[in-house]
């Protein structure tokens, strides 16, 4: 065994951060999750709206890769990405997906699935691609995502053509990106305990109305 791996075999970490109790529960998930959303703003974690994304292809193989949050109200979770990459790809194939958010500072964790109900309007990806930097605009239009490059060269090569396409003119939304809705149909809400004997909490959409269960750590 490499000493990285006994490194990793001897690590233990307890959790005492806090507990999830039912008395303390939000009744609808989505306010469960704005509340703990809060909270980890408020704690001034790390990278707050990093989230997995895990997506499942036709041949049910599934990948997974970490996106930003942008907006979410109503049980509906947006998230902004070229219409070409390989999740887009995913998606039009299979539309269940599911995120994970991971708060250690708080010891929390989120999974939430859902399934792809449609793309952002118009308006609303227009919105947020305006609000991006400069650069990322710019990288929008320059980068052929999940696509395989000859080099390094060749993307800087894509990124300086559009520089000088764009110097002069405001630089619009690329038709290939834009964003995504996810409709959420169960979330499952994590808060470490010690000797491991977390809480778990689901809400799962059956028969119209959100059903509440605690599940064995």
């Amino acid at each position: 065994m490499s000493k990285v791996n006994q490194h990793i075999s001897m690590l233990r970490e307890d959790f005492n951060k806090g507990e999830l109790l039912e008395v303390n529960l939000c009744k609808a998930p989505d306010l469960q999750f704005e509340q703990w959303m809060k909270e980890a703003i408020d704690a001034k974690v790390n990278e707050v709206p990093a989230c997995n994304l895990a997506t499942v292809d036709e041949n049910n193989k599934p990948s997974a890769r970490i996106i930003y949050l942008r907006e979410f109200f109503d049980n509906e979770f947006y998230f902004y990405t070229n219409y070409n990459s390989r999740k887009a790809n995913d998606i039009v194939k299979n539309p269940n997906v599911c995120l994970t958010f991971f708060w250690p500072e708080l010891e929390r964790q989120i999974r939430i699935e859902g399934i792809i109900s449609g793309f952002a309007s118009a308006d609303k990806s227009d919105a947020y691609f305006n609000a991006r930097p400069l650069d990322s605009k710019i990288g929008a239009w320059s980068s052929p995502q999940s696509c395989v490059l000859k080099g390094r060269e060749e993307l800087n090569k894509f990124v300086l053509d559009n520089k000088e396409k764009y110097q002069n003119s405001e630089i619009p939304r690329p038709a290939f990106w834009g964003g995504y809705i996810i409709k959420a149909n169960y979330y499952e809400f994590w808060q470490g305990r010690k000797n491991r004997l977390h809480d778990r909490i689901t809400f799962t959409f059956k028969n119209n109305h959100w059903q509440i269960e605690r599940l064995a750590p």
